[in-house]
């Protein structure tokens, strides 16, 4: 039987819905594995067996599979050609159901996965999920207009889904300076001429032109439509906005999750950055009304998401599911949480901060490798 490829998208159908079987056999190094896998909520067996492996040692590395001939297997490596060789010699020796991820893991990292949140009064608001990272940005379609929030360096997808939609991308909101991915605004705007929207406090060395926010400050589409509300609210970085669709919807970027916060400590001023965050718990987010559909920037795991596999949330089930951080009532206690849940942050993240003010340039090779990898940026990520 020839063996055959599969597409990022594929893997994801597979893994977020029922009726799929089959083992994922992942041939990268045990190193590269245990830092960034495949994740989704119906995948069930993964194994990981080095490529190298199987260049050592074939028949060792063949029975180490212990997977029924009759049965699927996907495989996955770093570039695509690891895995099509390991696809070739399990064929040759009995398999039936064999594919490889096609340009290997980078395409699963980099992949976006569109979900229709709304379309309520003439606008379109849709989640992308990119399960590479664990991370969500977010389009709002009025008219011919689109509006996009904290885009992925995947530049392209979002000008190719506005094109289907009959749209042009008008506007990229960031909702803070990232550190943990590389944003496609610059990217779009180039390509679109679309006004990058950001808070000075993080972009004001930025080399790129951007509108400068106020807090509070409206931007609309230019046919009417939902009304797109700026708040600063400070604290996972010093410029951290979040924004409120329609009255009814906020993106949030990483100041709230599902599960846990998003964590002040990745500017190295852990103590002051947690006191900002503390103010805006109890201020900022303390006003907004419990029936305000929060739109995440990440999230942990793929328990947060809800029966449609969307990670949305509303704010007063966020605080009963996170009620031991809201419950804190003093700063001191809340700069206490923090710092006990400290971890190093990732080496790359100061690097990606540079790329996204445009004050480092680097290949997409180079961007590929820094981009990879499931998002650090809860404060409470792990011992919870």
């Amino acid at each position: 039987m020839e063996l055959q490829s599969y597409r990022a998208e594929d893997l994801f159908e597979w893994v977020t819905g029922e009726g799929h079987d089959f083992t994922l056999l992942d041939v990268r190094n045990n190193e590269e594995f245990g830092r960034f896998k495949v994740e989704g909520p119906y995948l069930s067996k993964m194994i990981n067996i080095p490529y190298m492996e199987f260049i050592e040692k074939e028949a060792e590395s063949v029975a180490q599979v212990q997977v029924p001939k009759q049965e699927s297997i996907r495989i996955v490596c770093a570039k695509e050609g690891s895995a099509k060789y390991v696809g070739e010699i399990l064929v040759n020796n009995g398999w039936k159901d064999v594919r490889y991820l096609a340009e290997g893991i980078k395409s699963w990292g980099n992949m976006l996965a569109p979900k229709l949140v709304a379309a309520p009064n003439g606008y379109e608001l849709y989640q992308f999920i990119r399960p590479g990272k664990a991370s969500c940005s977010y389009g709002l379609i009025f008219e011919d207009e689109m509006a996009v929030f904290d885009p992925s360096r995947n530049a392209q997808f979002y000008q190719d889904f506005a094109n289907e939609h009959g749209a042009r991308i008008v506007k990229t909101f960031e909702t803070h300076l990232q550190a943990d991915y590389i944003s496609g605004s610059q990217q779009i705007s180039t390509a679109t001429g679309a006004q990058i929207v950001g808070h000075a406090n993080d972009f004001k060395d930025a080399t790129f032109e951007y509108k400068n926010l106020d807090d509070h400050e409206i931007f609309k589409f230019s046919k009417g439509g939902p009304e797109i509300e700026a708040i600063h609210m400070p604290g996972h970085t010093p410029g951290s906005t979040s924004y409120l669709i329609d009255k009814k919807y906020m993106a949030t970027g990483d100041t709230i999750f599902i599960l846990s916060i998003g964590r002040p400590d990745l500017g190295g001023m852990a103590e002051d950055w947690s006191k900002m965050l503390y103010n805006t718990l109890k201020t900022k987010i303390a006003e907004l009304n419990d029936d305000l559909v929060i739109l995440p920037g990440h999230y942990i795991e793929w328990a947060e998401a809800n029966a449609q596999q969307m990670f949305i949330d509303t704010l007063g089930s966020i605080k009963n599911k996170n009620a031991d951080i809201y419950g804190i009532d003093n700063e001191a206690d809340f700069v206490r949480f923090i710092k006990d849940n400290m971890r190093k942050q990732p080496d790359e993240y100061a690097q990606i901060r540079k790329v996204n003010a445009g004050l480092l340039e680097v290949d997409d090779e180079d961007q590929e490798m820094m981009d990879l990898g499931k998002n650090e940026c809860a404060a409470s990520m792990h011992g919870r």
